[in-house]
């Protein structure tokens, strides 16, 4: 197993269990306990976790995966979603997109849809991540509009009133939100409350809203409310879907798409 395949598990483990210690770490990721050592100092280095006597723990209560290290979890399902939610832009809208893994492959599926390789443009897409501004911009049918704000290491978006400030000045035809969590009754959800803020900005400039989220969004709670369920207009997932929870947000009003 390579060294960043290691982190990945590492991470990943951490996550769902919040404590991670070096002798069963080391069992389920059949390497050496000195190799787990090195690997948590190495990440403790990057302030991705906090070192304990015999093992680590998540760093702070709030702990989020930075995006470079959310991008290989569950990708396949995520670029099904993300071609489904770019076949439903129309050439010419005015289209919001957040960060996140998910919008991201969003993007990298409008840059290769035939019928936009050209316009004037063949869409507008405003998005406060840098990373997405930065693949598409190179693309001379799209025209970009970057928030401005203040970055935000984990998931590269920029957030904070600079943004505000744009968006209070634009309408867009629809939104398309990356969430950590999407809940009937709680609506979806950030990890961020200024990252969540500026999300439920594009929900407002928008005449409709999309979210493209994997199954294991679905039924979650998050810190920081987004938007309320009934803003939504579809749910983009994946066939994985607990059919309950698909059949409660049809319920609420939802167009459910699963792919």
């Amino acid at each position: 197993m390579s060294r960043d395949a290691r982190w990945k598990a590492l991470l990943d483990l951490l996550v769902e269990r919040g404590r991670l210690d070096v002798e069963e770490a080391a069992a389920e990721l059949e390497v050496s306990a000195a190799t787990i050592r090195r690997d948590l100092d190495q990440l403790a280095a990057q302030q991705m976790l906090v070192r304990t006597r015999g093992g680590a723990v998540v760093h702070g209560v709030s702990y989020e995966l930075p995006l470079r290290y959310k991008t290989a979890r569950n990708a396949s399902e995520k670029q099904r979603i993300a071609g489904a939610v770019a076949d439903l832009l129309a050439p010419g809208e005015a289209v919001g997109l957040t960060g996140g893994t998910t919008t991201t492959e969003v993007a990298r599926a409008l840059a290769v849809r035939g019928d936009l390789t050209s316009g004037t443009p063949a869409l507008t897409v405003v998005t406060n991540a840098l990373n997405i501004a930065n693949e598409l911009a190179v693309r001379p049918q799209f025209k970009i509009v970057l928030t401005g704000g203040v970055a935000r290491p984990q998931s590269y978006e920029l957030i904070g009133p600079l943004a505000d400030g744009v968006l209070s000045q634009i309408t867009l035809d629809v939104a398309v939100l990356g969430v950590v969590a999407l809940d009937v009754t709680h609506g979806a959800a950030a990890h961020d409350e200024a990252e969540a803020a500026i999300n439920r900005l594009l929900c407002e400039r928008a005449e409709r809203v999309i979210v493209a989220a994997d199954s294991s969004k679905l039924g979650r709670r998050a810190f920081a409310r987004i938007c309320a369920v009934d803003t939504v207009d579809t749910l983009v997932t994946d066939t994985a879907a607990d059919p309950e929870l698909v059949r409660g947000f049809e319920e609420a009003g939802l167009r459910v798409l699963t792919v």
